[in-house]
């Protein structure tokens, strides 16, 4: 049983890597500073980020040691994520992204893509 659970970890974790790396490529393609950096060949983590516009970072990491979301204004942190809630922003992320490519072919506002509106 265990072992299945592992298996089932490992192949979670690579699904979610090789997710960060198409978002990281698309952002990219947008006209964002944005990376997907994995260690080794194996997809068994991930540092994820991008640059929002001017002093704004999001950062998403996965491992096996687990998953955070930490988005950052002018060096502060605004808001730090773990597990299912950093997935679901990621989410939301993504979604803001489908969405402006399908609704307009220019670069995404930064407003838009705030998730977290805090000035």
């Amino acid at each position: 049983m265990f072992q299945r659970l592992a298996e089932q970890h490992r192949q979670f974790v690579k699904d979610l890597v090789m997710n960060l790396q198409a978002l990281a490529i698309v952002l990219e393609n947008r006209g964002y500073l944005a990376s997907c950096y994995t260690c080794g060949g194996q997809m068994n983590s991930a540092s994820f980020m991008v640059s929002l516009g001017e002093n704004h970072l999001i950062r998403f990491l996965v491992s096996d040691y687990g998953i955070t979301w930490t988005e950052m204004r002018d060096d502060r942190e605004l808001m730090k994520l773990e597990g299912a809630e950093a997935i679901s922003q990621l989410q939301e992320l993504a979604n803001l992204v489908k969405n402006q490519i399908q609704s307009c072919p220019h670069k995404i506002r930064e407003e838009d893509l705030s998730l977290n509106n805090v000035t």
